[in-house]
């Protein structure tokens, strides 16, 4: 077996033996100053020196700019008078040595400092080739004399090899016009354009048929109902024997005391309210609460005594009831004190129209007689205000009637020129004919039986009654209602215009179009149409 310590050179087991100590020797100078070709060592050591070689060719260059500028600001160029004095010599022993030249390659974007630039024009050299000459790795580099830059004296294939930092070096770049897309953003805008507008005016349609129904389910817009405690002055409503909530609801809508026609009913709906309406007229305020409205109807002080309210386009077979309502007085009586109207010096067959619409208050003991006296008395009052003769009333309470029932205030004076145009006889568009639906309901005895949409039109239009202006040319055989002061006025004193038809296209705003041919009554009656398909429930017929 052999002897471990033998390999140790005589010390046992001595893992150590044969380190260096201080007394070792040391590997000399040039073995330790030559890194091995390739290494990382010789890799740094090349890149410091070329590092170094554009450091003192950057001196270099900018030693001779300034020998330049001060040969130009002592002198004058070749072809003018003065001349750069000669650079003095150097003395023998300053001279830089004599160093073989050895030609640097450079890259085809940078000018020659020295030598032909039509040679380096013609001669493109590779971009990967570096300004800075290189030297072996394992060879000093002198120095160049006239750019202070170390010269290579490495072989030339070790020269045309690619620096480390020319490989990385930024690529050259150009600028590239862009593509001009203005011609694809407009149609891109375009196409936007006409999406949005489809969407707004889809919104518009959808809102126009359904906002209603949408502000009331998400509780937007503006309330139904009044603010409690802003009510204020003086209202009369009405109710009549047998009404129930929803006529109720009505009626204290068109007196001003809600804000809606359907509020108290829907407020009745809501609570579960079971009440039952006493006939009568009560004094109740404007711009209630439908909650407060409903405790003034339950407060018997604010039922009136001995008080009738007859109301604007009514008809005797509708104010007698509320006659009797208001006062206690026998139907019957009634019916007998308005059979003659002689008694009350009407030259009329009835008193249809002569029963003025007005709150009247009587006493106790007033009799039927004196009822209908005092209604024909105020008849008589508007008719003289207005400065109608007693030849012309009959004739002007007619056409009143037909006023108050066709027609809203505002348009009063309109609706009186239409049929003033109608009633000549050589129009060319009705010839004569008033073709008025209120006095063909009046003749056919339609005016309070039932909702109008439920009349049979055709029947009514067609009927042959002395009311009937669809069959018959000129004025009814009488009024067909009470008519009110503003009505007897716009029946005295029509408007100028040249219209024939009219037509209210809102039953909610009460918005009327007046037209002077049948084309145009055509649009009209469209637009009415599509106002009643978008509110089923808003009376249309």
């Amino acid at each position: 077996m052999s002897d471990p310590d033998a390999r140790n050179n005589g010390a046992p087991n001595d893992l150590f033996g044969n380190l260096p100590t201080a007394s070792s020797p040391l590997p000399g100078n040039s073995e330790r100053d030559a890194p091995a070709p390739g290494s990382r060592r010789a890799i740094r050591e090349a890149a410091a020196r070329e590092a170094a070689a554009r450091e003192a060719a950057a001196r270099g260059a900018a030693a001779r700019d300034a020998a330049a500028q001060e040969a130009t600001r002592r002198g004058v160029s070749a072809s003018g008078s003065r001349t750069a004095p000669e650079p003095a010599p150097l003395p023998a022993s300053e001279s830089a040595p004599q160093t073989p030249e050895v030609p640097r390659r450079r890259s085809s974007h940078v000018a020659l400092e020295q030598g032909d630039d039509t040679a380096a024009a013609t001669h493109p050299l590779p971009l990967w080739e570096s300004d800075a000459p290189r030297a072996d790795a394992g060879s000093p580099v002198p120095a160049d004399p006239t750019t202070d830059a170390p010269t290579s004296t490495a072989p030339d294939e070790e020269a045309d090899a690619p620096h480390l930092h020319e490989l990385f070096a930024p690529e050259q770049h150009r600028d590239v016009p862009k593509k001009r897309r203005g011609r694809g953003c407009l149609i891109g805008l375009i196409i936007m354009l006409v999406i949005l507008g489809g969407a707004v005016v889809g919104g518009f349609a959808i809102w126009g048929q359904y906002g209603e129904r949408i502000s009331d389910m998400m509780g937007w817009g503006e309330p139904k109902d009044y603010e409690a405690g802003i009510a204020t002055g003086e209202a009369l409503v009405t109710i009549k024997q047998g009404d129930t909530g929803e006529p109720v609801s009505i009626a204290l809508y068109e007196a001003g005391v809600t804000k809606t026609r359907s509020v108290f009913y829907d407020y009745l709906i809501d609570e579960g309210k079971a009440v039952t309406f006493y006939p009568g007229v009560y004094a109740l305020q404007q711009k209630m609460t439908a909650a407060a409205a409903l405790e003034a109807l339950q407060n018997p002080e604010n039922r009136m005594e001995n008080t009738v309210r007859v109301a604007e386009g009514g008809t005797v077979r509708s104010t007698l009831p509320q006659i009797v309502d208001g006062v206690g007085i026998p139907l019957e009586d009634l019916q007998a004190a308005v059979a003659d109207p002689g008694a009350y010096g009407v030259a009329a067959d009835t008193l249809e129209g002569w029963l003025f619409p007005a709150v009247y208050t009587f006493d106790p003991d007033v009799t039927a007689k004196g009822v209908i006296e005092a209604m024909v008395a105020r008849t008589q009052q508007a008719l003289d205000e207005v400065g109608v003769s007693a030849d012309d009333a009959q004739e002007v309470l007619t056409t009143a009637s037909i006023i108050q029932r066709e027609g809203h205030t505002a348009d009063f004076d309109k609706v009186s020129r239409v049929i003033a145009n109608r009633l000549d006889p050589a129009n060319d568009e009705t010839h004569g004919l008033l073709q008025m639906d209120s006095t063909a309901q009046y003749g056919y005895g339609l005016n309070h039986d039932g909702p109008v949409a439920s009349w049979p039109w055709e029947s009514v239009v067609g009927d042959d009654n002395p009311w009937n202006t669809y069959v018959h040319p000129g004025l009814p055989a009488s009024p067909i209602a009470n008519p009110s002061h503003a009505a007897i006025e716009a029946a005295a004193n029509p408007a100028d215009g040249p219209w024939f038809y009219f037509v209210t296209v809102n039953l909610d705003t009460g918005e009327t179009v007046f037209s002077a041919t049948y084309a145009e009554q055509q649009a009209a009656e469209a637009q009415y149409r599509k106002w009643c398909e978008e509110n089923p429930d808003g009376g249309c017929y």
